[in-house]
């Protein structure tokens, strides 16, 4: 293999190579050499400032973000006795509390009253009793809690844990300014944080089984008198949809019933 070699005096020289004229630079030349690679630090610094970007700040759905999930959750129901005893309503109560503590709930039901009161007061002992009468077959068991300090009457609380939708996420989170001009935020048109986080609360306390939200139920048995009537519709060369013209109609909210022409 050949090996190329270089005089000593070209090697000495080659550094200045890149000069026109092969001479030391200036005081002049220097400083503005050193200005223009200041001024190229800094724009190189720019990388790191937050510009507007089309990259979402809070990426995915509100879905996404505030997802509805079915957890192990406490269920709790507050009571309020009147005159120290459980009127009708509250006991009515009770039975669809337990209702879905048989469905959905497991372990023991708690009944909690506030910090300062009997805990075995004629109430607690009536709560305990509607609980059981309604089928509660585990432990009811006793505790305490601290109410808020906002003048309202504290009332007897029952509780159990077990199978409920819930929505993990916090809502009411405002990490950043709406209004703000100065931020990246405020740059985007896009949905901020807290979106839809309160609507999917709302939907996950309505829906009556949690289990909905990740599986579908099976399928009940088919209606085979509308069946048949609709294959024979088709035999006969007919159209096989209702005639809503001829058929009897209850309006909504009670009426004369109509043939569905008015």
């Amino acid at each position: 293999m050949l090996r190329q070699t270089f005089p000593q005096d070209l090697r000495k020289t080659a550094p200045m190579a890149a000069l026109p004229d092969a001479r030391p630079l200036s005081k002049a030349q220097g400083l503005r050499l050193s200005l223009a690679a200041a001024a190229a630090a800094a724009l190189a610094g720019c990388g790191g400032v937050p510009y507007a970007s089309s990259d979402p700040a809070f990426p995915g759905s509100f879905e996404q973000r505030h997802p509805i999930v079915v957890a192990a959750a406490p269920t709790s129901m507050d009571l309020y006795p009147v005159g120290g005893r459980l009127d009708e309503r509250s006991r009515a109560n009770i039975r669809a509390f337990v209702e879905r503590y048989r469905h959905y709930g497991s372990g023991a039901v708690t009944i909690q009253t506030p910090v300062g009161t009997n805990p075995n007061s004629i109430a607690v002992h009536e709560v305990r009793s509607a609980l059981l009468a309604a089928g509660v077959k585990g432990r009811v068991a006793i505790g305490a809690y601290l109410p808020p300090n906002d003048g309202a009457a504290p009332p007897v609380r029952v509780s159990f844990t077990g199978l409920k939708a819930i929505v993990p996420t916090k809502c009411g989170q405002w990490p950043e300014d709406l209004a703000s001009g100065s931020s990246v935020e405020g740059w985007k048109n896009e949905p901020y944080s807290n979106f839809g986080c309160a609507t999917q609360s709302t939907i996950a306390a309505q829906v009556d089984d949690p289990r909905d939200f990740v599986q579908s139920r099976a399928l009940g048995p088919s209606d085979v008198n509308m069946r048949t009537r609709a294959i024979e519709a088709v035999r006969n060369g007919q159209d096989p949809s209702t005639d809503w013209k001829k058929a009897i109609l209850t309006p909504i909210g009670g009426g004369l019933p109509t043939n569905g022409t008015e």
